[in-house]
């Protein structure tokens, strides 16, 4: 059975290969695509939505929409700079052109007005921070009955999160400390949710094995992209920093599409919205219902996206 998607995230490298797999995915039909300025500027990461779409999605139609939400705490510089390499890979620019067209209206009243015209209930992937939805449902909270489930790439439950910055206490997983009060809405829901956390993806790092896997494998279009894409994300395999790099969102997007590939549990959880924790998700028996991604099999997962990448042409 055909599960509809509307798909927002916000522009890094592993959002755009999540798109790149969506449009692989028998039986996922994308009704939409929403763009944030968060973990990469959002007018190259908008235009290489679109030519990802153009280039990889079988002539599917679609739109896309850029973010005006805007952070409470904004990421690294460094770490957005790859949507304007991303945008200018060959691969996506071979036509000259972008056929598949932008949206006008920002991405929360796309995400809005999708919701509240759709004849059956929508489910929402998110990889970035969750501010469109949040600001969604502050103009028409009854959209809430729309929404089938929430699938999101946030927050962590370690005692240590991948954010360091000057003003948190170092708990927080980015997605969440861009805008608490944003995920602090949405908890406060009814909405179903199915959580991938920072800890969910230790056991899928990027590792130069895995490189090499895509590399020997670069005649198949697909695996090309995912190559290339991955290129722009150091390596770091000397040592370890806060910001090693894990398949968080191709994950949250691969769970989507098969769960078979995870393990999960049932947990209550919440959110800070005070500094210092600002951002800080946290388990409380008082909190919101949660299924968290704990395990993920490593192997059915990497032969996954091998699967998924090889069906490009």
């Amino acid at each position: 059975m055909t599960e509809k998607v509307y798909f927002n995230h916000d522009g890094g490298v592993d959002d755009l290969i999540s798109l790149f797999l969506l449009l692989q995915m028998d039986d996922i039909s994308l009704t939409g695509v929403g763009v944030v300025n968060a973990d990469s500027y959002a007018v190259p990461a908008a235009e290489a939505s679109r030519k990802i779409i153009d280039r990889f999605g079988h002539g599917t139609k679609l739109t896309v929409a850029t973010s005006n939400s805007r952070a409470v705490h904004p990421f690294p510089k460094e770490w957005r700079l790859a949507a304007y390499s991303e945008n200018a890979l060959p691969v996506l620019n071979e036509s000259g052109q972008i056929t598949t067209p932008a949206v006008a209206e920002p991405a929360h009243l796309n995400l809005l007005h999708q919701l509240q015209t759709t004849s059956e209930p929508l489910t929402l992937l998110f990889t970035g921070p969750l501010t469109d939805l949040a600001r969604a449902l502050a103009i028409d909270p009854t959209i809430e009955k729309k929404i089938k489930r929430l699938v999101w790439m946030g927050g962590t439950f370690l005692k240590q999160g991948n954010v360091a910055e000057p003003d948190c206490d170092g708990t927080q997983e980015w997605n969440a400390f861009w805008d608490p009060e944003a995920v602090k809405m949405v908890f406060d829901s009814s909405i179903p949710l199915d959580l991938v956390s920072l800890e969910s993806t230790n056991n899928v790092p990027l590792t130069q094995a895995i490189r090499q896997r895509w590399a020997s494998q670069r005649r198949y279009p697909g695996l090309d992209f995912i190559g290339n894409s991955y290129a722009f994300v150091p390596e770091l395999s000397f040592f370890e920093t806060n910001s090693t790099y894990y398949l968080w969102d191709v994950l949250t997007t691969c769970y989507l599409f098969d769960p078979s590939i995870v393990k999960t549990k049932e947990i209550t959880c919440d959110v800070a919205v005070t500094f210092p924790a600002d951002g800080r998700t946290f388990l409380t028996k008082n909190g919101r219902k949660a299924n968290l991604i704990y395990d993920v099999n490593n192997s059915k997962f990497f032969d996954l996206i091998d699967h998924l990448a090889q069906k490009v042409n």
